[in-house]
Order: structure tokens, then sequence, then C-alpha cells
């Protein structure tokens, strides 16, 4: 069964991870006894305190660093950080929300057909490399989008490190792992069926 050529990809983002400061000291205590939904971490020196809607979960730090994660889009992201921001606000504290930025981005694609690791591996060095001893994955770093691509023998591709989500291209995915460059590679690279 040889898969079709015009098969749509998608490209799902499922996390984006945040980061800002809020220009104030956090008491950690205040928090874990007056907020909610908080789990106090004293031996790390931070604070985990999770939302509902959006569902994110953020590290909060007494120098008033704070990182959102499990966002699935920029907007989501940026939106569970201002409602966490209001949250510390209601609990007390001073705080401004400055210096937001999106650090990290994690998609995932699957492609209509396996990968021979090896024969891509060998194909693309020395960007690309695969270690089967270490990880079940070939990696292929791609340097002008500070991404990394993993890319594994089923077919799936996760790809991480990306800063600006719209490199992603949610919407039209196919053309998201084309800018990336991976598609036509790893469609050279595919397992052929009997």
């Amino acid at each position: 069964m040889e898969p079709n050529n015009d098969v749509a990809l998608d490209i799902i983002i499922t996390n984006v991870v945040a980061v800002f400061r809020t220009r104030c000291h956090l008491n950690l205590r205040t928090i874990a006894r007056e907020g909610s939904n908080v789990i106090y971490k004293p031996e790390v020196g931070k604070v985990l305190m999770k939302l509902r809607k959006p569902r994110i979960t953020a590290s909060i730090w007494s120098s008033g660093k704070i990182i959102c994660t499990g966002a699935t889009s920029e907007e989501e992201a940026k939106l569970g950080a201002r409602r966490l921001a209001r949250c510390l606000q209601k609990l007390g504290f001073k705080v401004k929300f400055t210096d937001y930025k999106v650090v990290n981005v994690l998609a995932v694609c699957t492609m209509p057909f396996q990968i021979q690791l090896i024969e891509f591996t060998k194909n693309n060095r020395p960007i690309a490399s695969y270690e089967p001893e270490l990880h079940p994955a070939a990696s292929y770093r791609i340097k002008n989008l500070k991404a990394t691509v993993q890319i594994f023998s089923t077919g799936s591709i996760t790809v991480t490190g990306t800063s600006v989500p719209g490199e992603v291209q949610v919407g039209s995915s196919e053309q998201g792992v084309e800018r990336t460059k991976t598609f036509p590679l790893v469609k050279q690279c595919r397992l052929k069926y009997r």
C-alpha cells in the first residue's frame, strides 16, 4: 500500500513555554498559604501554580521570575501569564507584567509513512545525528530557525526550540514542515512497502 502524495499533514502545537517578570519580590509562603491550586516546593525555592483556563502550570520564584508551561498557542500562553499576574495582584503583591517572551514551542506531526533513520542520517550529515543506543529518534538541527527536529522511524516528527510559533505554521501544516526543510528530506528516506 503506497501512501498518497496529496495527504494533508497536521502539525499540532502541544506546548508553548513563556517567561515573564513581576518587577517585585514575591513571598512564596504567602502565595502557598493564600493562593489556590498551589504546590509549595521549599527545597527547590519555588511555587507551582496551576490555572484551569487556559490550562497552564507556572513555576514562580521569589525573585519575581515566572515560567508558564502547557499552553497550546502563543495567545493562550500570554492570556495565562496575564491571568497569573492578576492572581498575584489579588494576593497583595505589586506585580507589573514585564519582559514577557515565548522561549520554546513544541509541535508534533505524523507522516503518512515510516522513515529509514539510518539512511536519513547518512544523507544529512553533519546536521543530522542518530544514536539508537541513546535515543530512538534522529536529531536534525535547523540553525536559522533555532529548532531541533526529532524524527522517529514510525513517521512521527517533533519540532522543538522555535521561539516564534508562527514559524511552525499551525494553519498550513504542510508548509510548516517544508519551511523547516524537513519534509523533502524525510520523503526521500521513506520506508518502501513490499
